[in-house]
């Protein structure tokens, strides 16, 4: 039997949107209603709104900049703000129960739906834990994890569960012919991510010759980087794609960031990759964890971005051309469950608490 409502929250990147967007027809065979509360002008909210039947409400966010202390000093009063917003929706709309992707954007409705009694399930993709769902985790009743190693270390609330994901039925031949790819140069994906990356996009932009003598390079640029200038017959230039289970399944190798989202839909399509973590002048760390311990597993390859460069990018796609059977094996021994029904399973005990 159908309960009324969930709330879904997260945002600040598509990584914190594709867990929610992912379990969308399974969110509806129990829920009447699903509210996703994300910030006003963040990417949750144009992929929520394209991508699902979620109703959308807004909140005021405020994301933490490391490096920018004065302008941290606001965060506690527009996270006051925000907690009570989200207590007003939450009386509105009356969930059974709240998920949430982790980010800033969520951290004020977990907040708010403990003060209000309503049970709070968390999912972490990461290695490690971020700062907001450390902070979360007070107030969440179970942490679900991308990584059983996540769970192990970090207490009772956490349970490995995986990451939800959607694999694309079509053929790689019927993929490639979607995204007009005729070629039968192997399919090079480079991303950095729903922002884009600077340095993979000056890296592709400054290197497309030698790589597109032997690939087709499909490059997601992140909103705003378009660069009309670039242009060749084996090249593909997107800001964004809203059909990447599809793009997965046309592609042969991938250079990527090393978020975790994108880490797990990468590997789960046995997408031999190299992935370049965000450096931790800009960020936690958390894409440096993760891509070493991925190379520990023998799944992929790590160019830190400080030794990007075209030489040692073909040395190591050759890498991954002559020991694919090897690492396609490892990749399946690792086994990157899809988390769909195991978090769905959660979502429910929570709800029926």
């Amino acid at each position: 039997m159908k309960d009324n409502c969930i709330i879904l929250t997260g945002g600040g990147t598509a990584g914190h949107v594709t867990v929610n967007i992912n379990l969308q027809d399974e969110l509806f065979k129990h829920f009447n209603k699903v509210v996703y509360i994300g910030s006003k002008t963040g990417i949750e909210k144009t992929l929520i709104k394209t991508q699902t039947k979620y109703e959308y409400e807004e909140i005021d966010s405020c994301k933490l900049i490391r490096k920018k202390i004065f302008q941290n000093l606001k965060i506690p009063f527009i996270l006051s703000r925000a907690i009570k917003q989200a207590k007003l929706l939450i009386k509105k709309h009356r969930p059974s129960v709240v998920f949430s992707k982790g980010g800033y954007v969520g951290l004020p409705v977990v907040i708010a739906a403990k003060k209000l009694g309503v049970p709070v399930v968390c999912h972490e993709s990461d290695f490690s834990i971020g700062l907001a769902n450390k902070i979360a985790k007070r107030y969440a009743t179970k942490i679900c994890t991308n990584f059983k190693i996540t769970a192990d270390k970090n207490g009772p609330k956490c349970i490995h569960t995986g990451s939800p994901l959607k694999l694309s039925p079509l053929t790689k031949i019927q993929a490639k012919s979607k995204f007009k790819i005729s070629t039968d140069k192997p399919v090079l994906l480079v991303t950095g991510g729903s922002l884009g990356a600077k340095a993979l996009n000056d890296f592709v932009f400054q290197n497309l010759p030698n790589l597109t003598q032997k690939y087709f390079v499909v490059h997601l640029v992140g909103k705003n980087n378009f660069n009309k200038k670039i242009k060749s017959p084996c090249y593909l230039q997107m800001e964004f794609c809203n059909d990447m289970w599809t793009l997965f399944k046309a592609t042969d190798f991938a250079i990527s960031r090393a978020g975790a989202n994108t880490i797990v839909e990468l590997l789960a399509n046995e997408i031999l990759t190299i992935f370049v973590p965000l450096p931790k002048s800009a960020s936690r760390g958390d894409q440096i964890e993760n891509a070493k311990y991925l190379e520990n597993l023998g799944v992929s390859k790590t160019v830190y971005q400080e030794e990007l460069s075209i030489e040692k990018t073909q040395k190591t796609l050759n890498f991954l051309e002559n020991n694919a059977n090897i690492l396609k094996s490892a990749i399946k021994n690792a086994n990157f469950i899809n988390g769909t029904q195991n978090i769905i399973q959660i979502i429910l005990q929570e709800k029926n608490t």
